[in-house]
């Protein structure tokens, strides 16, 4: 009898001529929050990049400031009175129903964390004309439970916000399917969920689904900056390092996070909605892919639209 072949081993499915997106997750950059990319001192990754159409960054927002859309922020609550916030059209918490079981209720304009009024100062910042909404469903710790997080996200779908800002995330997989079924919900109803990656390099949600715009952090100076990433499960990166942020009595802090990187896309997508109102959730992320530093950039110098 013959002596049977040896086992071989398969060959690795990632290899440095696969393209990014077909590859192993890639290792954690030391100093960026996970998911992130240093695109400061490590020239970003070329990639075959297909053109939709003349979509440039002056095209998707270029003289809009947010007007007529209306953005919920997902978070510990905002300090409505803080100079960078520029005011609430309106402020709610999760808490207890009268009836037993959860229920989004109106509360003052308070923030328990500063966490969440630093996202609605880098909101402002970029769109300034946008309506700011501020929905708490976080505590002091910055913590808060599943069943919390899904009755303010629900209840912010069906109030048909335009976008939004969800600064968080839970590694809870209990909850996975009934936050997929609200981001497709959200997804159909044109409320666009601008999500957070996780600052560590786990699995979360709901930055993972693909109805949502999921970013992480860069590390430059420029908010108005982002980047498509072509080695998802992240789609975008906007910076997130080093962020001067709106604090709780007025003040301002230093802050690193893919928290603050997730408002500058929430902001950039409040621009071009205000002025392209009739733009799906699917449209919107090809405008941002358009318009992503590492994709405009390189198409227009291609095809001679700007000269540098």
């Amino acid at each position: 009898m013959a002596a049977p072949e040896p086992t071989r081993t398969p060959e690795p499915t990632g290899t440095t001529d696969a393209p990014p997106w077909r590859r192993p997750p890639r290792s954690h950059f030391p100093g960026v929050p996970a998911w992130g990319a240093p695109t400061a001192d490590r020239p970003h990754e070329r990639f075959d990049v297909t053109p939709l159409a003349r979509v440039t960054p002056e095209w998707a927002w270029g003289g809009a400031d947010g007007s007529g859309l209306r953005v919920c922020v997902l978070d510990s609550g905002v300090d409505g009175a803080h100079p960078l916030v520029g005011g609430l059209d309106g402020a709610f918490e999760v808490a207890a129903g009268a009836r037993g079981g959860l229920a989004v209720v109106e509360t003052e304009p308070y923030d328990v964390a500063g966490h969440g009024t630093a996202c609605a100062g880098v909101i402002r910042s970029i769109a300034p004309g946008v309506s700011l909404t501020s929905v708490r469903v976080l505590t002091e710790g910055r913590h808060g439970t599943g069943e919390v997080l899904l009755t303010g996200l629900e209840w912010a779908v069906e109030q048909g916000y335009d976008v939004i800002n969800m600064s968080l995330s839970t590694t809870k997989t209990r909850f996975r399917p009934a936050l997929q079924e609200l981001a497709d919900r959200a997804y159909f109803r044109r409320c666009a969920l601008v999500a957070s990656a996780h600052n560590m390099p786990v699995r979360s949600f709901p930055w993972l689904f693909s109805s949502v715009i999921s970013v992480a952090s860069h590390d430059e100076s420029d908010p108005m900056t982002f980047y498509y990433n072509p080695s998802p499960p992240v789609e975008f990166y906007a910076r997130g390092l080093r962020v001067r942020v709106a604090w709780p009595g007025g003040g301002e802090i230093l802050s690193t996070g893919n928290s603050f990187a997730t408002p500058h896309i929430a902001g950039i997508c409040s621009l071009i909605l205000s002025k392209h109102r009739s733009l799906t959730p699917f449209q919107l992320k090809s405008v941002l892919y358009l318009a992503a530093k590492n994709v405009a950039g390189r198409d227009a110098r291609r095809e001679g639209d700007i000269s540098v």
